[in-house]
């Protein structure tokens, strides 16, 4: 399948948005150093959030985006859509959130970059364009 997975999503928006070069797995991204832990009732537009989708903790990430809700890409070659974290299978499947920024008001400052492990870039070649405005998901 063409596209992005879960995860591929997630590491394009962070490197063409701010400059910071996430692992390539949802598993890598939830566990690499450099990302913050963040409590549920603590989300900000921005974090990362895990659920397991796969039986597996960490297994799939996303983008959340404000009001309980994230953005993220359900499969390879699917459509990048907008899932309400309320929802019971949601809930249910929450692993917790990472946060890449440090949190100031100038959102263009990140973690630092040689903490996070560089993982291969996505090819220049790519086709898939993404909106720079995610609510427009």
């Amino acid at each position: 399948d063409a596209g992005f997975d879960c995860s591929g999503f997630t590491r394009y928006i962070f490197e063409h948005s701010v400059g910071l070069v996430l692992p390539r797995r949802a598993e890598e991204q939830a566990r690499a150093p450099g990302l913050k832990t963040v409590a549920r009732d603590e989300l900000k537009p921005g974090d990362l959030v895990f659920f397991n989708t796969l039986r597996r903790t960490f297994s799939h990430v996303g983008i959340y985006i404000g009001d309980n809700k994230f953005i993220h890409s359900p499969r390879a070659g699917g459509e990048v859509r907008m899932e309400d974290m309320r929802v019971s299978y949601w809930t249910k499947r929450y692993n917790g959130a990472r946060r890449a920024l440090d949190g100031s008001s100038d959102s263009s400052r990140v973690a630092p970059a040689a903490t996070v492990p560089a993982a291969t870039p996505p090819p220049s070649s790519a086709n898939t364009l993404v909106p720079a405005d995610p609510s427009g998901f």
